[in-house]
């Protein structure tokens, strides 16, 4: 079976494990547009977090932490931008906008792993609450989509 079919008519509960074979027993879920509303509501609950109190929060913190903090609010940034630049392509593929072959390049991969996926040079208890929690759950959900970025180029080769 085609995998990006399989992915985006909503069979894959494979994104939540490390299976990576399509051999494997899947139950129908509502894959891709849930996968899709989690990153798109973990892009505006970050947006909202830091528009209305990110400044206030790097404010009160130490220097050192305040410079740590800004280099992880640009990960968080990364993160989203990679994921959801990598779930609309998807769609146009689903959608008949892009074709498989248009998309498999390399070009069109999700990006950004180095910086992404790289560990944070501070203790996540020393940042505000509200943000190490949105880098938890934007790490975890990148790491879903990488996995099945993975899956698909796998695929393709």
């Amino acid at each position: 079976m085609d995998l990006n079919l399989l992915i985006l008519s909503g069979h894959t509960d494979l994104m939540d494990s490390d299976e990576t074979s399509l051999s494997a027993t899947v139950a129908p879920t509502a894959f891709f547009g849930r996968t899709f509303d989690e990153a798109l509501a973990l892009t505006r609950e970050a947006r909202d977090y830091l528009r209305d109190y990110g400044e206030d929060e790097s404010r009160e913190l130490a220097v050192e932490v305040a410079a740590h903090f800004s280099v992880e609010t640009m990960r968080l940034t990364a993160r989203l931008t990679n994921m959801m630049a990598w779930l609309l392509v998807q769609r146009a593929v689903h959608q008949g906008e892009l074709t498989r072959e248009e998309v498999r390049e390399d070009s069109w991969r999700l990006g950004g792993a180095d910086v992404c996926l790289q560990e944070a040079e501070i203790d996540m208890e020393l940042l505000p609450p509200y943000l190490s929690d949105l880098l938890r759950r934007s790490e975890r959900l990148y790491s879903r989509i990488a996995r099945l970025d993975g899956m698909v180029a796998a695929e393709a080769g």
